[in-house]
């Protein structure tokens, strides 16, 4: 794709736009008093490739490894979201797995992207 954007080029990205996708299907049937926390993994998913993409876009370092970090805590907001969603009973511990493993992926190339301090 030689017309894309440099986050396009991002492993992480399609990885991170993928999680939003499944996560998309998966609460896309839940309302009432499970809507809270369905809305929370929305808010969250979503959050990681935006987050992404406009720390790839910023030219400073610590400005661009600061967006990364908020990604990867999205991230693990949206791992946390789906243990509630497991635990109220909304989604079968079976079905998470997948998503899951999709934001272990995503958490460790953004550790890699933008290394914690005193690594």
């Amino acid at each position: 794709m030689s017309n894309a954007f440099d986050h396009e080029r991002l492993d992480v990205y399609h990885v991170s736009i993928e999680f939003v996708a499944w996560a998309n299907r998966m609460v896309a049937d839940l309302s009432g008093t499970h809507r809270h926390a369905r809305d929370q993994l929305l808010r969250s998913s979503q959050s990681i490739p935006l987050n992404i993409a406009e720390g790839n876009g910023k030219r400073g370092g610590a400005d661009r490894k600061r967006f990364f970090e908020i990604a990867r805590g999205s991230a693990m907001e949206a791992a946390a979201t789906l243990d509630v969603l497991v635990a109220i009973g909304a989604i079968d511990p079976a079905e998470l797995m997948a998503g899951k493993g999709m934001l272990l992926r995503v958490v460790g190339m953004l550790v890699r992207l933008a290394p914690p301090d005193g690594r």
